[in-house]
């Protein structure tokens, strides 16, 4: 007999320091069978569906919700997923539940989105007792309630986050298993006091190399442990579970997992200051970004986290693009994001000239607006296609990408993309999918802070990345946060060994 699976998505990552919320008309809503288009398309949900097709699961679709990182999210967002998931409830009995989840959802009254989801499943009589697996952005703040709540809930491995599909095979297959040996493993969660910027989670470099290739050998030596998960957080979140929190999967002696996940907390908390990555100024790489250009050691990517779009930024702010404009840099590309500029240029004919103010809207945070006289080089759809599938972009969105209109327009030697919805620059194919070719680039400004490398790092000559102004900074203790559990470093100091 196949396994009756209920399966639903919820999926965003939160700045609630950002003063523009997420509203409902923000959202990507799947309904029922609509669910089933997203199989082939390299996301997560596509993950799930290949094991339900594969292990012929009769599937309940219910509801997937998903939006660009951004503000704090209405509670009506909240409400409208769970009146679909409950909709879908009704079609039960079920064996099993797969949930997409972000990990670091915050609604204006709820601070972990993620856990009440959970606790609403459990408060349901016929669902209380049912295995929930899933799959976890590397991004999440966990609660322990999350976790001990569920059997199996994964997260990604990687940052920039190229295996978000392959995970979440992992998770269902895991799903299968439970359902299969009736076996139900245990969840174990544990936290040290420890927050890292963005930037700070890359998986290539320390901290969180070393705690990846810890959980691995953990995994490898426990044969009862099926997966252990290393969560980076997500720093620009206020919320009691804000940071750094690992977790267990088991169908051994929860005991064991406990002492094996205290490993990696003692860990974290010995290299704390190493993932507390703060940016050099802007102005610190100017001069040899000169050098470089004028030796022909380009492209050069000047990467900006302040402005990271996958961080909820606006991606409008103009701090580089003024660099580049007063230097007329030659083979210079910003991307803005700026939805009435993308308007004003709409009826226009390719090599019209209009003056502009460009960017630096949306954000107290950011430098305001520059005003340019550019000339318009060419408009799109705003439609591409990722060329990598394991794309850090394809895990929220699929391999499909909607930059809304779009309009390429040029200041002297620099040409600016301007998009109507604001687009993480993960893959190559944003840019070449309007004319520009990122290999003969002179310099590009990346409003990014790790998911970016996948695709930029095999063609970049030279990376600098930098601080400026704008919300998604890397140095977090300037943010003003009431919620979040303390003391936890870098807000608070800690000693060497903390409990």
């Amino acid at each position: 007999m196949s396994h009756r699976v209920l399966l639903a998505g919820l999926f965003h990552e939160t700045h609630t320091f950002l003063d523009a919320p997420t509203p409902l008309s923000d959202w990507t809503i799947l309904r029922g069978d609509e669910l089933f288009e997203a199989r082939g398309d390299a996301s997560p949900l596509a993950g799930v569906l290949s094991v339900a097709d594969d292990r012929q699961w009769q599937v309940t679709p219910t509801i997937d919700m998903r939006a660009t990182p951004g503000g704090p999210v209405d509670d009506e967002v909240l409400e409208i997923f769970w009146d679909g998931l409950a909709a879908g409830i009704e079609a039960g009995p079920f064996d099993g539940i797969y949930l997409v989840l972000h990990g670091a959802m915050v609604c204006r009254g709820c601070p972990d989105v993620e856990g009440e989801v959970i606790r609403r499943i459990r408060a349901i009589e016929s669902l209380a007792n049912l295995p929930i697996c899933g799959v976890l952005d590397l991004h999440g703040n966990i609660s322990r309630e999350t976790i001990e709540q569920t059997q199996g809930l994964i997260s990604y491995r990687c940052n920039p986050h190229t295996d978000g599909h392959q995970v979440a095979v992992e998770s269902a297959k895991l799903l299968d298993e439970i359902l299969s040996s009736k076996r139900t493993p245990r969840s174990v969660w544990a936290r040290p006091p420890v927050m890292w910027p963005p930037t700070g989670t890359g998986t290539d470099d320390d901290p969180m190399k070393t705690l990846e290739q810890m959980a691995r050998q953990i995994e490898a030596e426990e044969a009862d442990i099926v997966a252990v998960n290393v969560m980076g957080g997500f720093s620009f979140a206020d919320t009691p579970d804000t940071g750094v929190s690992f977790a267990a999967t088991t169908f051994g002696d929860p005991d064991v997992a406990a002492a094996r996940l205290s490993e990696l907390v003692d860990h974290a908390i010995s290299v704390r200051q190493q993932g507390n990555v703060v940016d050099p100024p802007l102005a610190s790489c100017l001069d040899d970004v000169d050098r470089h250009i004028a030796e022909g050691d380009t492209p050069v990517v000047l990467v900006e986290p302040s402005d990271n779009i996958g961080g909820g930024a606006p991606g409008d702010a103009t701090t580089m693009l003024a660099e580049f404009i007063a230097r007329d840099i030659d083979g210079a590309v910003a991307i803005i994001n700026d939805p009435e500029s993308v308007q004003a240029v709409s009826d226009l004919d390719t090599g019209a000239t209009i003056t502009l103010s460009i960017g630096g809207k949306t954000s107290r945070l950011t430098d305001g607006p520059l005003e340019l006289t550019v000339t318009l080089e060419s408009t799109s759809d705003g439609r591409f296609t990722l060329e990598d599938p394991h794309s850090h972009l394809a895990s929220g969105a699929g391999l499909h990408i909607q930059m809304g209109p779009c309009a390429v327009v040029r200041c002297g030697g620099v040409r600016i993309l301007l998009t109507t919805l604001r687009t993480p620059p993960f893959d190559l194919g944003q840019l070449r999918s309007q004319g520009i070719d990122p290999e003969d680039c002179s310099v590009v400004n990346v409003k990014a802070a790790v998911a970016h490398r996948q695709g930029w790092d095999p063609v970049t000559a030279r990376t600098y990345t930098v601080d400026t102004p704008g919300p998604c900074s890397s140095d977090i203790s300037r943010l003003p946060f009431k919620l979040v559990n303390r003391p936890v470093f870098p807000l608070d100091e800690l000693e060497s060994s903390v409990p």
